[in-house]
């Protein structure tokens, strides 16, 4: 017991930002309105709305974007060094000098700026080639284009700045976005880095840590996110500007290293006086925030689009390894806990590409509003990538765990499913961990109640607003909860047109509507409290994930069923898996052990059960969050 840390709980929150406060910031950010139509959306309010996703919309491919494809995949398979990559933990210069030259910087810049302006769905597809030889040259095109310079600029930037910039970026510059900060993450309250106004108005003044910038050792253009304080002719607030990286003051301080994408170029990054023209804001001060979350609406799909390469890679191994490996005299895929796994696989990866290309197309459609969808399909294969990497560890047993590396030199094929497992783990925490994206899901989904009953559950509310708060209450509820009874789903022949896919889409119309009074329920029990009840939210979140599923694939394969009658087969087995998930969330719904995991916490964190952790040599104690050594400048030079 004498090396045992202090078990003294930690101080609520160093900085001093209240709950309320984080809460009010973050609100202000969210987009409260909902000018276009939902399906994701709908689905948590009771309606399976398949008239907004079928027929999907078809977009015309891009000018040259067969051509671009063919060769970003020859030069996958030719040149791209995984295994380099692996060992010498750098992406080298002559692999970024020719994804430049054949416009891989680009790809969704508007061609009007020197780009290939690919859509969501060709980018996709370029991100699947790339991410399965490097699944961290991958992650270095996506950080670049879907949250770094280009798309900020596309959506919030003045036109001077999309031609100032975006040429600079198609033709090969690197970008990166600064945001997260040592003792920040999902909270923005308590952003500390700061954008001072120079008193002639020109110009703002950087200083500040940035931590785990992803690109920003090697990046030419940075969006930093920093806050501006209010003043004269300042309305101040969170604010994201354009900063060149090698202005004076901006240090890179330390290359971050993880146990997976041992290639990227991520970053501590200190800003020290930095000089920022004022021409340099997107969108004018105290839209930093917004401009975030926008980005990441479509920016979230690039993460999907590795998610789903690397399912089909992993799909790839199961099949030749099962059928080609033998145990008790039959192929291990013989076996029915092995053929379960490869069923999984499979499974898990129509469905991520079903709703991957669903999301695509309805955002590049530009005719509905897709921060659900997308929300949901980052939450979705994040998680379901890392159980089939999982999945594909148990395939593969021993060889699985063994690195590609000592495989070659036994003389067998260098198959990394260890380094799967590792790349793949960080896409559960990139752009919003599961359990943010859990709690930003499920705030869109009580939306609706909360905008009719808000000052009703506000205890802070007087008694006026209260009243009138629940007379538009009974209106939404007494005209919504009837549709809640009775749907499409309790007829036996609706959705005909889907054939023997219809049977899933009438229980997800049912399920649907059964979620929609659960939360309801909730509502009405915890009111106010429900935005604490953040373990049932999860399951509420996981369900709809799971309908948004169903719709997709069965969207998806009707429309290929003429093409490839292979894709119902498939629908049909992710509708089967997603039925299943999704009944044993609806089971702990309400039976858990949500009160007592909550008690037991408390009191772990309160020291209660110390005598628990005797017996170990403890991690080293000290403070844990702090800002790390100063190990000089550690940018890389690439050109």
């Amino acid at each position: 017991m004498r090396d045992r840390p202090n078990s003294a709980p930690p101080p609520a929150d160093p900085a001093g930002v209240s709950a309320a406060e984080a809460r009010r910031v973050a609100e202000a950010a969210r987009e409260t309105t909902w000018t276009r139509q939902s399906f994701g959306r709908d689905l948590f309010l009771g309606r399976l709305r398949l008239g907004l996703v079928d027929p999907l919309p078809v977009r015309a491919p891009t000018p040259g974007a067969e051509e671009f494809l063919r060769d970003l995949e020859a030069f996958a398979r030719t040149e791209l060094d995984g295994p380099r990559i692996e060992r010498e933990a750098r992406i080298p210069d002559e692999v970024l000098t020719r994804l430049a030259a054949l416009g891989a910087f680009g790809m969704k810049v508007d061609r009007a700026y020197g780009g290939l302006g690919l859509s969501l769905g060709e980018y996709a597809r370029a991100l699947m080639l790339v991410g399965s030889v490097s699944p961290a040259v991958g992650a270095l095109l996506s950080a670049h284009q879907s949250i770094g310079v280009p798309q900020p600029l596309k959506l919030f930037g003045t036109e001077e700045q999309r031609r100032a910039y975006l040429p600079r970026l198609a033709a090969g510059e690197i970008s990166a976005f600064l945001l997260t900060e040592p003792d920040v993450g999902s909270d923005p309250a308590r952003l500390a880095t700061t954008a001072t106004p120079t008193a002639d108005g020109t110009a703002y003044v950087l200083d500040g840590v940035k931590l785990w910038a992803t690109n920003g050792t090697i990046a030419d253009l940075l969006v930093v996110v920093a806050r501006v304080p209010r003043g004269p002719g300042h309305p101040g607030g969170i604010t994201a500007f354009v900063v060149e990286a090698d202005s004076p003051g901006i240090r890179v301080v330390r290359r971050n290293q993880f146990m997976g994408l041992r290639g990227l170029e991520n970053s501590v990054t200190r800003f020290a006086g930095v000089r920022v023209p004022a021409a340099n804001v997107i969108g004018g001060e105290g839209a930093g925030l917004r401009i975030a979350l926008t980005t990441l609406n479509t920016g979230r799909l690039s993460l999907p689009a590795l998610c789903v390469g690397a399912g089909k890679w992993a799909l790839s191994v199961a099949r030749r390894w099962s059928a080609a490996r033998v145990q008790w005299g039959r192929p291990v895929g013989a076996h029915d806990a092995v053929a379960g796994r490869i069923a999984f696989i499979a499974g898990a990866t129509y469905g991520m590409e079903a709703m991957l290309d669903l999301c695509c197309r309805l955002a590049d459609a530009d005719r509905a509003d897709v921060r659900v969808e997308a929300a949901l399909i980052k939450l979705v294969s994040s998680e379901l990538a890392w159980q089939i990497a999982d999945a594909l560890m148990q395939i593969r047993g021993g060889r699985g765990y063994e690195t590609a590396a000592s495989l070659a030199a036994r003389g067998e094929p260098p198959i990394a499913v260890e380094q799967l497992l590792r790349d793949l783990r960080i896409n559960r925490v990139f752009e919003g961990s599961t359990e943010i994206m859990h709690l930003m899901i499920a705030r869109e989904a009580v939306d609706a109640h909360l905008s009719v009953a808000g000052d009703l559950i506000d205890p802070a509310a007087a008694p006026g607003r209260k009243a009138r708060a629940g007379v538009r209450a009974g209106g939404f509820y007494s005209r919504w909860l009837p549709t809640l009874l009775v749907g499409a789903g309790s007829t036996p022949l609706a959705y005909g047109a889907y054939g023997p896919l219809a049977v899933h889409l009438r229980w997800a119309e049912r399920a649907s509507r059964r979620l929609a009074r659960e939360t309801f329920t909730a509502m009405g029990r915890w009111q106010g409290g429900l935005e604490r009840r953040q373990r049932f939210l999860g399951r509420v979140v996981d369900i709809g994930a799971e309908l948004f599923g169903i719709a997709a694939v069965c969207v998806r394969a009707r429309e290929r069923h003429g093409a490839d009658p292979t894709e119902a087969e498939l629908a049909d087995l992710y509708c089967r898996q997603a039925r299943a998930r999704a009944r044993a969330v609806f089971a702990t719904l309400w039976r858990n052990t949500d009160a007592v995991d909550a008690a037991a916490a408390a009191a772990v964190l309160a020291g209660r059960y110390t005598g628990l952790e005797d017996g170990v040599v403890h991690a080293p104690g000290g403070t844990w969050v702090a800002r790390g050594p100063d190990d000089g400048d550690a940018r890389r030079r690439v050109r």
